[in-house]
């Protein structure tokens, strides 16, 4: 087809999810990262500082992509500094290819706190919108990174003349290896470590969470719906919800997951556990269980980022996804949650990263 993706971002959940899949479709797909990624097959890998504008015009001199994704950020001390900091990035990247003329559409991902405000005001009362979510809400009152990151796209589309798509999951669930937002890996571990401690897997977040409502995005279903925005016309200069398509509660999805593992749960008892206190103390226990096991990551920190789940699970509402506007306009791609977690770990243990 004469495509060529370059993948900011290509070692994280999404990206390296999107680089197979570009490629399982014949797409030349470069994936660009400080330390990209070499274990993908027909990959070509690129290194390079985001943050440096020199750097990334040197490492992309003889590439001329068709398509961007963008799927790269990274965490500040403060909302303001995030904003900056992914803000520049995106620009940086854009700027870095403007004058070669060969971009015919840049998607970027961003996710539900476009909804639910940023890490400093996340699900707090004042910014609790109604759900479903649905695309047309209007931005919060308030700072944050992903309408930066927004708006550096819709205005390097208006200078370059590409079009553009916004991608909005909920919760990524696939493999990846030190990921800042890994729910699913941070969850397998967490098991794995009640299976050979003998603790009992018990529900971290709020009574909203484990008896409402809730949906989540699978990386491969993000890649597919990434692939048929950039090349659907009536797709183009859109913002997009992606989910998997199911909704489940947590009182059960906890369930199916100790089962999983064979762990005994626990759920919500009355206040907020967190995983990040339960586990505090767990990175000599992961480093014995990883000797004994094998397993190749015995570093607890890069497997798990029980801050995060925290964030998600602690929740005081319910939080749903209307996927209605891409529904209409034709993708209708469906994957089942609970299978998406038994298919990720799996694959974790075919990798030898949990026993």
């Amino acid at each position: 087809m004469g495509n060529i993706a370059l993948v900011v971002g290509a070692s994280g959940i999404t990206g390296s999810n999107l680089a197979e899949k570009l490629i399982s479709k014949g797409w030349t797909t470069y994936g660009l990262a400080r330390n990209p990624k070499t274990e993908i097959a027909n990959l070509q890998p690129v290194a390079a500082d985001l943050m440096d504008l020199d750097n990334l015009k040197s490492a992309l001199a003889d590439i001329a992509p068709t398509h961007i994704f963008i799927t790269s950020w990274m965490r500040n001390a403060t909302e303001a500094e995030n904003i900056r900091v992914n803000g520049l990035m995106v620009r940086n990247v854009l700027e870095a290819l403007s004058s070669k003329k060969s971009v015919q559409h840049v998607a970027l991902v961003t996710g539900l706190k476009h909804y639910l405000g940023p890490f400093e005001a996340y699900a707090k009362e004042g910014f609790l919108p109604e759900t479903p979510l649905r695309e047309e809400h209007p931005r919060l009152d308030i700072e944050n990174f992903y309408y930066a990151q927004e708006d550096e796209v819709y205005a390097a589309a208006a200078r370059d003349h590409f079009t553009w798509s916004i991608h909005r999951p909920h919760t990524v669930i696939g493999k990846a290896v030190g990921n800042l937002m890994n729910m699913g890996t941070t969850l397998a571990v967490y098991a794995s470590i009640c299976k050979e401690t003998g603790r009992p897997f018990r529900w971290p977040g709020s009574a909203a969470q484990w008896n409402g409502l809730s949906d989540m995005t699978d990386a491969r279903i993000l890649a597919e719906q990434l692939i048929w925005a950039s090349t659907t016309a009536t797709a183009q200069n859109e913002a997009f919800n992606i989910v998997n398509g199911d909704v489940f509660r947590w009182s059960w999805l906890w369930n199916q997951i100790a089962a999983y593992f064979g762990v005994d749960a626990v759920g919500y008892e009355g206040t907020i556990q967190p995983l990040e206190t339960e586990m505090q103390n767990d990175a000599a226990v992961w480093k014995e269980i990883a000797a004994k096991y094998h397993l190749k990551e015995a570093d607890l920190s890069k497997l798990a980022s029980a801050w995060h789940t925290d964030l998600d699970l602690g929740r005081p509402i319910e939080v749903m996804t209307d996927m209605s506007k891409s529904r209409k306009l034709g993708f209708n791609v469906y994957q089942k949650t609970n299978d998406a977690f038994f298919d990720l770990f799996e694959q974790l243990r075919a990798e030898q990263l949990i026993p």
